[in-house]
């Protein structure tokens, strides 16, 4: 599982859904990724079930980047318990994502490959994603001209 090392304090403010990302949002080490288009809590438990999709799809072939890290606590009180007398205690660990976030990357493998696994790992996460190409995000003309000229 993903967990922090160390940590500066153990309890830390809800963290905001709000806004988009304005970091993270484009691919970095891969050829494919699998982008965020809502905003939610992803638990360390998420990430791995989509970490184990992703591998078991594409078995030795190509490598997997995960991108985001679960580095805020979510505390939770126990069942049965009157208001008052404190924060509870850290239950898990999250990550925030925003709409644009870049959660995966695969290189490697062919883009069929990569279409299936990082769709095989969405179903694993609690929000809608896309399929993304480092070249459609670069900026760059997808496909050729008449004559196969970019």
């Amino acid at each position: 599982m993903l967990v922090p090392t160390r940590v500066k304090r153990r309890k830390q403010h809800r963290p905001s859904l709000k806004g988009k990302a304005l970091r993270g949002n484009k691919i970095t080490y891969g050829e494919y990724g699998l982008m965020a288009t809502e905003s939610a809590w992803i638990t360390n438990r998420q990430i791995e079930a989509a970490r184990i999709a992703m591998t078991r799809y594409i078995r030795r072939g190509g490598k997997v980047w995960i991108k985001i890290f679960p580095d805020r606590p979510i505390t939770a009180k126990p069942a049965e318990t009157r208001m008052g007398s404190g924060k509870g205690t850290p239950e898990y660990w999250v990550a925030v994502v925003k709409p644009g976030r870049v959660m995966f990357e695969l290189a490697g493998v062919p883009e069929e490959v990569a279409r299936e696994a990082l769709r095989l790992a969405a179903h694993k996460l609690p929000i809608k994603c896309k399929f993304v190409v480092k070249k459609d995000l670069d900026g760059e003309q997808v496909g050729g001209g008449a004559n196969g000229e970019e």
